[in-house]
């Protein structure tokens, strides 16, 4: 079998390997047909710049190469503009508005955009992209599949299996943590100042807010000092798991910050592309594809490991059915169709653009349909919401339907125990989730204030410039660059622990008006630790069961691997708890010592 295991290793590696390469493997070659801008002024600028540049009709040996070209051309073009417009303006032809005639920065993207890139390219993946589609995806899936199912040969049951002393899984340091994690957040800071067309408001508002966090952590609630002495954080670091988070975040970033250069990506996927939606292939059908395969071939994986426990097969089975449906193929064959497509488990605030104006105004144009989205988001959100997590926790979306969930479930499931249990790390993840809660409701009332007003503005803030910070701050760089690139760095739920807005909504409405509870049996309790070590929301279930004390907690999502992975069967996930104003604080377990017998 472990010939097998190291085949399936050896065929994964080659294909990420190809896979990495496919986008340096195209050429590119551009026309004056090519840059279509309908406004006048604009393209004739441009178009100006091109030819006097030599842009059209030349090779370019990769994406950079392009990528530079284009903005000399734009970098050109917008000076040339502005010296024509005058120095105060008096040149603009009467009745045209000032940004309508200057070139603004932010139309850098809207008119060289990744799908030209695309549609530019040459050389052999445009020639074979269903080659290149098998010797990638198709070549992975097949070597994870044969490294995962030799895992169901054993004895069901968990195994340890070193998961603090592999080279992938141990984890960090806390210096190492606090280097990288700093670093990535400075420099997500800063790129955001270039983002926000060289604004410092916001990256600068950011930045405050995190300090009074670290203030309030530290210094308030004296956490400097007082640190738990129970802890499954790991002593060491893990190379090939810093290698594999550095890869994740390399890839998020090119994926949200510069799509131009993952053009490879989406010409080897555009076949399939165009048999699913009619279309071809953008840079979000290329994530929509292999988030779905990394969550199907993951969760085989998962199931071989926790196939001893029902409720974890059955679970994983439910992530991986609506994220493939749900969240994949419905909204495809819907765009194939030309009907308004959404992935229909999303829920606001953590589909955060749903409430957009451009949003609204899709929907609403989208016939019966359209209007049926916009109502059952609606509803999901004022009524599924606190109903469902009322009876069953908010496991019945964090742990059963989340795309997110389904990832950290699957993908992330090797780096569960990297979670930090420390008292410390639960403060900050209080502050920050319902920090980034309050923004998101912030930010969608105003955009719908400016939606039904008219306005762009509310006092001093413009309502375009928030929805902007917070997709490029919360939806693409916590989300993505951090949420899911630090899966090998600091466990699977950095996301859903410290900045999903929805599960510190369903959070809320579980902490304190939910059935849904882990009761514990501490007369059972071995302290073993495997609850604590395995929980990935960073929760010290042991410390829970020792007390005898139910785990209510907020951040919980009901994954009930902490049950799974007891060998006592002294946790049990259940709904029928009608006390919920006591239950948290009650405390069974007998403390006997020399001078007397009492409730711990």
């Amino acid at each position: 079998m472990k010939i097998i295991q190291y085949l399936g290793l050896g065929l994964f590696v080659i294909a990420l390997g190809i896979f990495t390469l496919v986008p340096g493997l195209s050429k590119y070659e551009l026309s004056a047909d090519d840059t279509v801008i309908k406004n006048e002024y604009h393209a004739v600028a441009i178009e100006r710049a091109a030819k006097a540049q030599g842009l059209y009709d030349k090779e370019y040996g990769s994406t950079f190469d392009l990528s530079a070209a284009l903005e000399s051309v734009f970098d050109a073009a917008q000076e040339d503009l502005k010296k024509r417009a005058g120095e105060n303006g008096e040149n603009i032809p009467e009745g045209t508005d000032e940004w309508d005639y200057k070139l603004g920065d932010w139309k850098y993207s809207e008119y060289f955009t990744p799908e030209m890139f695309r549609d530019n390219s040459i050389g052999i993946v445009r020639d074979k992209p269903w080659m290149f589609f098998f010797l990638t995806i198709g070549l992975g899936i097949l070597g994870g599949l044969l490294y995962i199912l030799p895992k169901f040969l054993p004895k069901p049951g968990i195994k340890h299996d070193h998961i603090y002393h592999s080279p992938m899984t141990r984890g960090l340091t806390l210096s190492w943590r606090v280097v990288i994690l700093g670093g990535t957040v400075i420099g997500i800071l800063l790129y955001g100042v270039q983002k926000m067309y060289g604004s410092w408001f916001w990256p600068g508002i950011s930045a405050l807010v995190m300090g009074l966090i670290t203030i309030l952590v530290l210094v308030a609630q004296n956490s400097a000092k007082n640190r738990p002495a129970i802890s499954a954080s790991p002593r060491f670091t893990a190379w090939l798991g810093m290698l594999t988070g550095a890869y994740l975040i390399g890839f998020y970033i090119f994926l949200y910050w510069a799509p131009q250069h993952v053009a490879g990506w989406m010409v080897m996927t555009t076949p399939l592309s165009k048999i699913l939606n009619g279309g071809e292939a953008s840079q979000w059908f290329v994530y929509g594809l292999l988030y779905t395969i990394v969550i199907l071939v993951m969760g085989v994986r998962m199931i071989s490991k926790y196939r001893h426990n029902n409720y974890q097969m059955i679970r994983t089975g439910s992530v991986m059915f609506f994220q493939t449906a749900f969240a994949f193929l419905i909204p495809e064959i819907l765009s194939l169709l030309n009907q308004p497509s959404m992935d229909l488990k999303n829920i606001w605030p953590l589909n955060y653009s749903f409430f957009f104006g451009s949003n609204i105004d899709k929907l609403l144009e989208g016939g019966g349909l359209g209007i049926f989205m916009l109502v059952w988001g609606i509803l999901l959100v004022i009524v599924a919401v606190p109903v469902i997590t009322y009876f069953y926790g908010k496991r019945w979306y964090c742990s059963w339907v989340c795309g997110c969930g389904g990832l950290a479930e699957t993908l992330g499931d090797p780096y569960r125990q990297l979670s930090d249990k420390s008292l410390r790390a639960w403060k900050y993840e209080r502050f920050i989730i319902h920090g980034v809660l309050v923004f998101a409701v912030i930010m969608t009332g105003m955009v719908l204030f400016t939606y039904f007003t008219g306005t762009d503005k509310i006092g001093p803030l413009s309502s375009n410039n928030v929805k902007e910070w917070y997709g490029f701050f919360i939806g693409a760089a916590f989300s993505g660059v951090v949420g899911t690139g630090f899966y090998p760095l600091m466990g699977n739920r950095v996301w859903c622990r410290f900045g999903c807005p929805l599960a510190a909504y369903l959070g809320l409405v579980q902490r304190f008006k939910s059935r849904f509870r882990i009761t514990t049996n501490g007369g059972q309790c071995i302290s073993c630790g495997n609850c604590s070590t395995y929980c990935e929301m960073g929760i010290d279930v042991r410390d829970y069961a020792q007390r005898g004390q139910d785990i209510v907690r907020a951040s919980c999502v009901g994954c009930g691997v902490c049950a799974a992975v007891c060998p006592r069967g002294v946790l049990r996930l259940e709904n029928a708890g009608e006390d919920i104003a006591s239950r948290a604080v009650e405390k069974r377990a007998i403390h006997i010592t020399e001078d007397q017998i009492g409730i711990l």
